[in-house]
């Protein structure tokens, strides 16, 4: 199943990531089951990335021009061979749901029970919501 995956962060206008393709087993019934796949599929991605070797680093006029839409340019290097841990960040990730760290909203309406069961349609838009926390004391 192909669903539309969308990263924003709260005070942005725009979001982090433009509408990106992703593809998802048809057998996804839970929240916590979406969660683990999206998280699995970055990990290996991550994974998969090699070190940069790269001798003489620089970024193009459209690299740069691309990126700074972003809001961060950079040159997107990797300087280590450490493996992502496929069960920690899962881990991690269900964690961040319970303590309130993202929402992820679901077409218009916001999933709210890691356990319940949830219906994904073919080319919905899932929106992953990262919250910050406000600067200042606490006392």
């Amino acid at each position: 199943m192909n669903i539309y995956l969308k990263i924003k962060s709260v005070g942005k206008r725009r979001p982090i990531l433009e509408n990106t393709l992703y593809t998802l087993p048809d057998d996804i019934t839970t929240l916590r089951q979406l969660i683990e796949t999206v998280v699995r599929q970055e990990v290996e991605k991550y994974n998969n990335r090699g070190i940069d070797n790269m001798l003489v680093p620089f970024l193009t006029e459209s690299e740069i021009s691309d990126q700074s839409t972003a809001g961060k340019i950079g040159f997107g290097r990797i300087y280590s061979d450490k493996k992502a841990d496929f069960e920690k960040a899962v881990e991690t990730a269900l964690q961040g749901f319970e303590d309130g760290l993202f929402r992820i909203i679901i077409g218009d309406m916001e999933a709210t029970e890691l356990d319940e069961p949830l219906t994904i349609h073919e080319n919905d838009i899932l929106t992953f919501i990262r919250l910050t926390f406000l600067a200042g004391r606490l006392w």
